[in-house]
Parts: structure tokens; C-alpha cells; sequence
């Protein structure tokens, strides 16, 4: 039974339930080896669960340069120290995306850890269907713990978790500091220019600050069908721009899509395919870019109900065609 959550800031929590970031970087340890949920912040619900499998030692630059895949952070934000704190590793696996984000409610004092209520765990338990394991906590064979955990509050908003353990006559302590701060919200780099339209058409300037909201890796079947899938990350757009499967069910309020042609694109979402409704620049999109099966597409929130599309070429982060 999935007891605790944590709160996960996107593009991070993005990453982490399609399976591309499997390091969670946070400012310090945790003694937690067990199953967990997902909570995308901002939103109030889980929405998906993973293991905690390990934490390993604080990173230094270099050798956050050289983890990238694990993390996702980018070089640059690296390199410019705005993420120094946020160097350790928590090790993640057998992560689990629900079908249904399950709403939970948030109590007062939860800084790192959140403690789920009873409906929460009851929501999570259901959708899994048991396929979740109970997983002991990792420790050595030849220690035995001879008191548990001791939580203590201290001045703001910082906690200590204290483990003692016992080895003959022999005590450990194991100390788990949580200064109360969750891994950074930070911006990729801004993408290169967009390139030149097609002849005939002047590529109109697109916005040049956004939020990553999600990202997908297109497929032969995308590019011949001019189609991007929005099923990782749909929940992300607003209800209200929702409608059904055909345009007579269109939803009442319709986005501003950029995607560096002549013109932006007014659509709503199909609900039921998970797709922009208007399909049509999609095919020009990839023509633009030279989109080919492997390249990821990337959705950025410029404004309320306005969005930029983007491609990123495979092996590169953050940049255009």
C-alpha cells in the first residue's frame, strides 16, 4: 500500500512517467526505500507511482554534466551553478503511470514527504490493482534496528528524520536532513531561431518565453498521418478547451498554437483521440523541420490558452531542427 508522495515540479514529473528521467535531483537524502506517488505540483492529484530504489552521493558539476540522461537537467542550467543544491540522486524504477490523475489532499506542515490521505491511498490501490509489491527496506543483514525513526521539527520549515541502529553493542545513527526545498524549476535553454518557412510563406516570430508542459517522441506513423499524441501530458491543458470527437462537439474555448509558420493555428483538443483538433499544419510542422521518427516534439504554455510547438532533434536537448 502506497502510504507517501512527493511533489514534482514539470517538466520533471513529465519526464519521469515517460521514462526519460530516472534520477530525481534533490537537495538532500532520504532514508525512504519504498514505493511512492507521483504528485504533479500544482495540480493537487498523483499521477503516477515509482519505487525509490536508492540515493546516491552529491554530484558534483562535472559529473552532472555527465549524467544528463538520468536527470534531464540541461548543461547550461548546470554550468551557471542555478542548480548547485540540487545535486543528489534519488534513484527511481518501476515507475507507473495512472490512468486517472487521483486527487489527494494536502496537509498542513507536509514539506518534502506527503502523507496521503485515506481516499488518495484508496484512488492509487484501485487503478493498480494490487500490482504494486510491499518492498522492505534496504539495510544490512547485520543490523537491526533497535528504535524507530524519530521525526523532529526544527526553526521554518526544516526536518530531521533520525534512524538508530544497532550492531552488537555498537549504535548508528543515521541522520536524514530535509531543508524543505523541492528539486528547481528551471527553464531549458532557449531554442535556436526557427527555421525559414517554405518557400512562399514568412515565418512569423514566435514568443521567446515558455513553460515546458510535456514532450513525446514522434513515430513514421505521426509524420505520415500529421498527428502528434498528447496522451502523456493532456491533463496539462485546460478542461475548458476539451471538446469530443468530431467538430460538431468542439470544446467552448480554443488555443493559439505557434509552430513557426506564417501563421499560428486556433484549435481546440479532441478529447476522445487526445489530439489538436486542427491537423493541417501538423504535416507542414514536420515538413519545416525535417521531422524524422525519433525526434521529440515539445509543448511549451506561452500564455493562458496559447502554446508553442517545437521539434528537438534526437540525442540534443533543448533545440529546434
Amino acid at each position: 500500500m502506497i502510504t507517501k508522495a512527493l511533489i514534482i515540479a514539470d517538466p520533471w514529473i513529465g519526464y519521469i512517467l515517460d521514462g526519460l528521467k530516472t534520477w530525481e535531483m534533490r537537495s538532500s537524502g532520504a532514508s525512504h526505500r519504498e514505493w511512492f506517488g507521483l504528485i504533479r505540483k500544482g495540480t493537487g492529484a498523483i499521477y503516477g507511482v515509482a519505487r525509490l530504489v536508492d540515493v546516491g552521493a552529491p554530484l558534483s558539476p562535472a559529473e552532472m554534466v555527465a549524467s544528463i540522461d538520468r536527470h534531464r537537467i540541461p548543461e547550461a542550467v548546470i554550468r551557471s551553478g542555478e542548480v548547485a543544491k540540487w545535486n543528489t540522486p534519488w534513484k527511481l524504477a518501476d515507475v507507473r503511470r495512472l490512468a486517472r490523475p487521483v486527487p489527494y489532499t494536502h496537509k498542513s506542515g507536509a514539506v518534502t514527504w506527503v502523507e496521503l490521505d485515506a481516499a488518495a491511498i484508496e484512488g492509487v490501490t484501485d487503478q493498480l490493482g494490487g500490482i504494486v509489491p510491499a518492498v522492505a527496506a534496504t539495510s544490512s543483514p547485520e543490523l537491526k534496528r533497535s528504535a524507530p525513526g524519530q521525526l523532529s521539527r526544527l526553526a521554518g520549515s526544516e526536518t530531521v528524520q533520525i534512524d538508530i541502529l544497532q550492531r552488537g553493542r555498537k549504535l548508528y545513527v543515521d541522520v536524514d536532513w530535509d531543508d524543505g526545498h523541492d528539486e528547481p524549476e528551471v527553464s531549458s535553454p532557449r531554442a535556436p531561431r526557427t527555421p525559414a518557412a517554405p518557400t512562399g510563406a514568412s515565418a512569423k516570430p514566435q514568443p521567446t518565453n515558455g513553460r515546458a508542459i510535456g514532450e513525446v517522441t514522434i513515430t513514421d506513423g505521426n509524420i505520415a498521418n500529421s498527428h502528434i499524441y498528447l496522451r502523456s501530458f493532456f491533463d496539462c491543458f485546460p478542461s475548458d478547451a476539451v471538446g469530443g470527437s468530431n467538430k460538431a462537439s468542439a470544446a467552448k474555448r480554443e488555443l493559439t498554437i505557434d509552430w513557426g509558420g506564417a501563421e499560428p493555428v486556433v484549435t481546440d483538443l479532441d478529447g476522445s483521440k487526445r489530439f489538436f483538433r486542427a491537423r493541417g499544419w501538423i504535416g507542414a510542422f514536420y515538413k519545416l523541420n525535417r521531422a524524422q521518427a525519433g525526434d521529440r516534439v515539445v509543448v511549451e504554455q506561452t500564455a493562458p490558452y496559447r502554446y508553442r510547438v517545437r521539434l528537438q532533434k534526437a540525442g540534443r536537448w533543448g533545440q529546434g531542427a
